[in-house]
């Protein structure tokens, strides 16, 4: 069955691809959750208004996502923590604490976007912040000393 994607679908394809799959797929997965339609004559023209529609809203994301990974690279986060013998942290430091440190800043990211080595010792460490797939910030954390 030929059916042209609504939505992103992992290890399928893209908005707006027409593909072939099988019909139980289509019929069973992709059309009931609105992950696709039938690709017929009127799903086509509809499909390829609501495209245009769509690419003008994805740039204009992309465009609000780099301005606020510029914003990101530009901050520094301080994190303070207990530390032990040979500055050694108790415990690690958390996404949520990046996330956390980042609403104080006044940047909304969820910490599910945020990657961060294993931090166990004060010092400068990066967090990277995948706030698009194309689009990824780089934020200094400062892991200091609790006083």
């Amino acid at each position: 069955m030929r059916v042209i994607l609504t939505s992103d679908v992992k290890q399928l394809g893209a908005i707006g691809d027409v593909l072939n799959v099988k019909d139980g797929y289509a019929r069973n997965f992709l059309i009931p959750r609105s992950l696709a339609v039938v690709a017929n004559e009127s799903n086509k023209a509809e499909f390829d208004h609501r495209k245009k529609v769509l690419e003008a809203k994805k740039a204009k994301i992309l465009v609000e996502m780099k301005k606020l990974a510029s914003l990101l690279e530009k901050a520094s986060l301080t994190i303070a923590k207990q530390v032990g013998e040979d500055e050694r942290i108790f415990g690690t430091v958390t996404t949520a604490e990046i996330e956390e440190a980042l609403d104080k800043a006044g940047h909304k990211v969820s910490r599910k976007d945020i990657k961060l080595e294993d931090i166990k010792k004060v010092g400068v460490y990066e967090a990277h912040i995948n706030l698009h797939h194309s689009v990824t910030a780089k934020v200094k954390v400062w892991v200091v000393a609790q006083q």
